[in-house]
């Protein structure tokens, strides 16, 4: 009995271990960032969290060396445009993929899966081209327009919370005299929100984070997100890393406080999907 307690009481200890060390990992570059935002430049490379005199006016800095107020506010419009595209489409096409049945659905959805594997530096020259054509480059629809009708992820991710509702909900709402549009929006869709909310997270920290793109399709201050910011503070022979750790803290805040939202609705939209590894 005492080596059954001793045996539990030691592997407790040493997940919880384990845990801190990947928990460490992960907090350490962020922590070294805020740290790195307070020192003066010719501290950056010093070994040490805490910064000698906190140098606060660096936040300050970066505001006058760069408009991010007016990238941050960008940011958040194109990740506010495309959000809701995404949940949306996503949602349609996670309803239909699910719930209707039609001549090839499961090759299509097979093959739409499968865009997965197609790695993003393939697909950035067509979309170029594609946007030139349509002479969207250098301006807000080459952030919206190519994200806003949903993903092979979204769609997947939404099949799956749909495959999770019981089928007389459908049933009762088609004997009650629903179409179908009313069977997906009044019926079905207001039960998936744990997953319309993981979707929403996630696609707005991708909007948010994404640089390539971007840097791709945006010239103009005035139009550009926060992560172009970022690269314009970079000198060409030196650069001042205070003041571009503290844009980074800046840039990344946004992020904490939404999920800091919604971060029950998301982890519990986590394990109900399946994709916690349950």
């Amino acid at each position: 009995m005492e080596r059954a307690i001793l045996r539990r009481t030691v592997r407790g200890v040493l997940i919880y271990v384990a845990l801190v060390g990947v928990a460490w990992c992960a907090l350490f570059p962020i922590l070294w960032a805020l740290s790195g935002s307070l020192k003066r430049d010719g501290e950056i490379t010093e070994p040490s969290l805490v910064p000698a005199r906190p140098q606060w006016s660096n936040y300050g800095k970066v505001f006058d060396l760069l408009p991010l107020g007016r990238m941050l506010l960008n940011t958040a419009f194109y990740a506010l445009c495309v959000t809701a595209g995404q949940v949306f489409f996503c949602s349609l096409a996670g309803y239909a993929f699910a719930r209707l049945h039609f001549r090839g659905r499961d090759v299509l959805f097979l093959a739409y899966l499968g865009t997965l594997m197609v790695p993003l530096t393939v697909t950035v020259i067509p979309q170029f081209l594609i946007m030139r054509a349509f002479g969207w480059v250098d301006t807000p629809w080459a952030m919206i327009v190519p994200g806003l009708f949903g993903s092979a992820f979204g769609t997947y991710l939404m099949r799956q919370f749909f495959r999770t509702l019981p089928a007389e909900l459908e049933e009762a709402a088609i004997i009650d005299g629903c179409t179908t549009w009313q069977v997906f929006w009044r019926v079905l869709l207001p039960h998936t929100r744990p997953g319309l909310m993981v979707l929403g997270v996630l696609t707005w920290i991708t909007v948010w984070n994404d640089f390539l793109w971007p840097l791709i399709m945006i010239q103009r201050n005035d139009i550009a997100t926060a992560t172009l910011g970022l690269v314009r503070l970079q000198g060409q022979y030196h650069t001042q890393w205070p003041i571009l750790m503290a844009a980074a803290v800046v840039i990344l805040l946004p992020l904490v406080v939404v999920y800091a939202i919604a971060q029950r609705a998301f982890v519990r939209g986590i394990a109900a999907s399946g994709l916690g590894g349950r």
